[in-house]
């Protein structure tokens, strides 16, 4: 659903060079009437003081307004492409309605109890956005006045920092950083009619990410309930070469149909992003027990529901213990590297590690699944990539008979040269690189 035009999205920022002048100061007339407002204050100073009275009488009629569960809202939840049927599975599970799987992510209806489940629970989703307005432009003053006319005082408090992202796919705007400076002066201009007082803008770390979408003539302004993506769970803290998104690590295990108990082994485990994945699974922890969210920074913000829902997943979670999770890999750095991550994310105990090369090893048990991304490119610097993608085609024959293996990989000479025949081939992104999940069954003196 959400696809970049022109590189990296601009966050709107205070001073964007070569912009046209702005109208921030001073509304006309169609942009007071947007408000609809009864009186407008006359536009005040960009430093001007909350009065500390009026804050608080505004927070207190904001929620009232905004109570957890009163409002069915519009959300939309971004994934890695290729796990959108996955993912609206798991929305289902999570207790979404309305679910509506769209490229690179899916729709869904819920209150806010179930955004902030979905941010709490969800194993694949990236974040969760929600819609807050929606509808045609023409041009930069178009996405303004839109802008204006939303209640941005009822949403978050004028005292909070705000940023504006900017996502298009075909759209005939010239500049994505103009587009994101007018939202910000349309969300400056509203605080200052309301509350004569403005938002400060951080584009580093802002307490209320905000999201523009522009297709061609369409545009969607989203609040980013998350902030810092869902993927970043905390636990990644010694990175490896080519890391495996920790969603779309998620995803594979439920392509797979990975169940806890049935025993699981990555033998190029890298920095161990499945094994604590799986691990997190078979554990029942909540993946986003550990991290903050943006939610937390708006006024519909309730304390003491957030705290219950924490309470749940802690309570829902089984005690750490050893797991038929195994994982290897011939780099004794990445040995030292999964073992930190495991540490970081309380999991060591619960997987077994050890150094030894996938050409060699024997399996752990009898019968299992193997989930894995083959080095390709700068993870295979010295070994001719169709030699060793054979050798490893041999040796899941000989050595795996009764297991099921699942190989993520970019290359497309992968299946040419590993000597087996995928019985599935599902095409994921991990990032930008687009990549197909071979599926091969492995049967004891033969394979399919």
């Amino acid at each position: 659903m959400i696809s970049r035009r022109r590189g990296n999205a601009a966050a709107a920022g205070e001073d964007t060079p070569k912009a046209p002048p702005l109208r921030g100061r001073h509304l006309s007339r169609r942009e007071r009437e947007a408000l609809r407002s009864p009186a407008q204050p006359t536009a005040p100073t960009p430093d001007t003081e909350l009065p500390p009275a009026k804050a608080d009488a505004l927070d207190r009629s904001r929620a009232e307004r905004q109570r957890p569960g009163l409002a069915t809202l519009r959300l939309f939840v971004p994934c890695p492409r290729g796990l959108e049927p996955a993912l609206a599975d798991e929305l289902r599970e999570l207790g979404a309605s309305d679910i509506t799987p769209a490229l690179g992510g899916v729709g869904c209806a819920g209150d806010l109890v179930l955004a902030w489940r979905i941010n709490l629970w969800s194993r694949l989703a990236v974040r969760v956005l929600q819609q807050v307005g929606h509808g045609r432009y023409h041009s930069e003053d178009d996405l303004y006045r839109a802008a204006l006319a939303l209640p941005w005082p009822d949403w978050f408090d004028v005292r909070r920092t705000l940023a504006v992202h900017t996502v298009a796919h075909a759209s005939p705007l010239k500049s994505l950083n103009f587009a994101s400076l007018r939202i910000k002066d349309a969300v400056c201009d509203r605080f200052r009619a309301e509350c004569c007082a403005r938002p400060s803008v951080d584009t580093r770390n802002p307490d209320v990410p905000v999201l523009l979408h522009l297709t061609r003539d369409t545009y969607t302004l989203y609040l980013d309930l998350s902030g810092t993506p869902l993927n970043r769970r905390g636990f990644r803290v010694q990175p490896a070469a080519a890391p495996l998104n920790e969603n779309l690590a998620a995803g594979i295990l439920r392509l797979a149909g990975w169940r806890p108990g049935t025993p699981l082994l990555d033998p190029m485990m890298g920095g161990g992003t499945i094994l604590i994945e799986a691990a997190l699974l078979a554990l029942n922890l909540a993946p986003g027990l550990k991290r903050r969210f943006a939610f937390e920074h708006l006024t519909s913000f309730d304390q003491v529901e957030w705290a219950r829902l924490h309470r749940q997943a802690e309570a829902a979670a089984v005690p750490p213990r050893p797991l038929p999770i195994y994982g290897s890999d011939i780099d004794p750095a990445m040995v030292r590297a999964a073992q930190a991550n495991l540490r970081a994310a309380g999991l060591l105990d619960c997987v077994r590690l050890g150094q030894a090369d996938v050409l060699d090893l024997q399996p752990p048990a009898p019968t299992g699944i193997l989930v894995s991304n083959p080095p390709y490119g700068v993870r295979l610097p010295q070994a001719e990539p169709a030699a060793f993608y054979r050798a490893l085609g041999d040796a899941l024959k000989q050595r795996f008979a009764g297991w099921t293996a699942w190989l993520l990989s970019a290359d497309p000479h992968l299946p040419k040269h590993i000597g087996l025949r995928a019985t599935r081939r599902i095409p994921l992104f991990n990032g930008p690189l687009q990549c197909r999940l071979y599926e091969y069954r492995l049967v004891q003196g033969q394979f399919v």
